[in-house]
């Protein structure tokens, strides 16, 4: 069977390594190359997966084939709107830098269909599963949020004061997922604290982008931080933020340009 990925980057490409070596014939699409027709990529595919930079999903699903299976990869959504014309959509989210995965080092991830799990499955490999495709998205575009201001702080892995940032990031990201709709409990799969862990701290972007903002406020990116196109979102009332969250409006303060 084929299956259509439609981004080439480092997580792409490390999704479709698990797909070839469970047999899959794989096609890539990179729009920044433009190595290829996004219709031949898609042409005879059985599954779609779609891990591009969030900023580019908008431009992206209104080309993309409303019938056929579809499994976001992609970090940094805030809303399952986008994807209300699917008849098939599934999430893949978690704990697991490309470079890990590409390594087969152990991962723990989350699933919204067990299809996904099917499809993805190595020894080196776990998951987890939920039908809360709006909590998993969310999670995903959050914990990239939480890690700038954690970047800010300097925060080491597994002291005190990351601890307790991590607990109430993940308080925060509870009221968040639960005020828009979704499941305060999805925070507590792999989804959510578990990738909320692993993103607080190197060899994470949005981590090191937070650590370059404590020396230059006014620093901006020379790569795709997802946690900003997030916090954008957020700031231009895309979601809804109950009142109280300390973290999240202190990191709004401090980061006033879109």
């Amino acid at each position: 069977m084929k299956i259509a990925i439609i981004g080439a980057g480092a997580f792409g490409t490390a999704l479709g390594g698990i797909l070839a070596n469970n047999g899959y014939d794989i096609d890539y699409y990179d729009s920044k190359l433009e190595r290829e027709k996004l219709s031949e990529t898609l042409k005879g595919s059985g599954y779609v997966v779609l891990c591009v930079p969030s900023k580019v999903v908008p431009y992206l699903v209104s080309h993309l084939p409303k019938d056929k299976p579809l499994i976001v990869a992609t970090k940094g959504i805030l809303s399952d709107k986008t994807f209300a014309d699917f008849r098939d959509l599934m999430i893949l989210s978690g704990p697991g830098f490309a470079s890990e995965i590409k390594l087969k080092k152990k991962a723990k991830l989350t699933v919204t269909d067990k299809r996904v799990a099917e499809l993805f499955k190595a020894d080196y490999l776990d998951f987890d599963f939920t039908d809360d495709k709006l909590g998993v998205l969310m999670c995903g575009a959050l914990k990239n949020v939480y890690a700038i201001y954690a970047g800010i702080l300097g925060l080491e892995r597994e002291t005190k004061a990351w601890r307790e940032f991590i607990r109430g990031a993940s308080e925060e990201m509870q009221a968040l997922l639960s005020t828009n709709g979704a499941r305060a409990e999805t925070v507590n799969l792999a989804c959510g604290i578990e990738d909320l862990k692993l993103t607080c701290g190197l060899p994470s972007r949005n981590y090191e982008y937070g650590q370059i903002l404590s020396k230059n406020p006014d620093a901006k990116p020379e790569k795709t931080v997802e946690g900003l196109t997030a916090l954008a979102k957020i700031k231009r009332g895309e979601i809804k933020v109950p009142e109280g969250l300390k973290i999240l409006e202190e990191l709004m303060r401090r980061i006033e340009w879109d």
